[in-house]
């Protein structure tokens, strides 16, 4: 039986690994991180595991207007059984403001889970990404040339950033009202 509660540091490499083998097949492939992100504000910081080793997990950070959920990951070999919906309905009873949003991309999966668990899209706008193939960004003075850029744009500019660049990415903004 897989075990919701809470991170633990010795939980690192196991966390590091999940959310990195979760990420590769979405539009957040290269999002990488070799350590486990810290907070300024309080944050529940939830695992789910199975035989000692994290299967999924979600990151809550708290605001003082909302919590937002920061990461949440399953491990490929453990998806869609539900446990991204344990983890939620475990970090639900311990938020104490009126809002939960969180950010996710295309992943068709993901978006319907959101829906599904009660959240609804409220912004988008694109994440747009300028690789050394790509033209029409300058260099800053001193730079020879501009390898990779991450950059946003509102969604209102997406038919021309498509034609621009070759990966854009629709970001979106759920929230759900607690």
């Amino acid at each position: 039986m897989t075990e919701i509660r809470e991170y633990r540091d010795s939980d690192a490499d196991s966390w590091l690994r999940c959310r990195l083998l979760s990420f590769f097949p979405t539009e957040y492939f290269d999002d990488v991180v070799v350590e486990r992100p810290t907070f300024s504000n309080l944050a529940h910081r939830l695992v789910a595991v199975d035989h000692g080793a994290v299967v999924g997990l979600m990151d809550v950070e708290i605001f003082p207007d909302r919590a937002t959920i920061a990461v949440l990951a399953i491990h490929p070999d453990h998806q869609r059984r539900g446990l991204a919906t344990r983890l939620l309905d475990a970090v639900l009873p311990r938020l104490s403001v009126d809002v939960l949003d969180a950010w996710t991309r295309g992943d068709a999966g993901a978006n319907a889970w959101y829906q599904r668990s009660g959240f609804a899209e409220e912004f988008r706008y694109l994440h747009v990404y300028k690789t050394w193939s790509d033209e029409g960004l300058v260099a800053p003075e001193g730079v020879d040339r501009v390898v990779t850029a991450f950059l946003q744009a509102p969604i209102s500019a997406e038919a021309a950033m498509r034609e621009r660049f070759g990966r854009v990415h629709i970001c979106r903004q759920y929230v759900r009202r607690l």
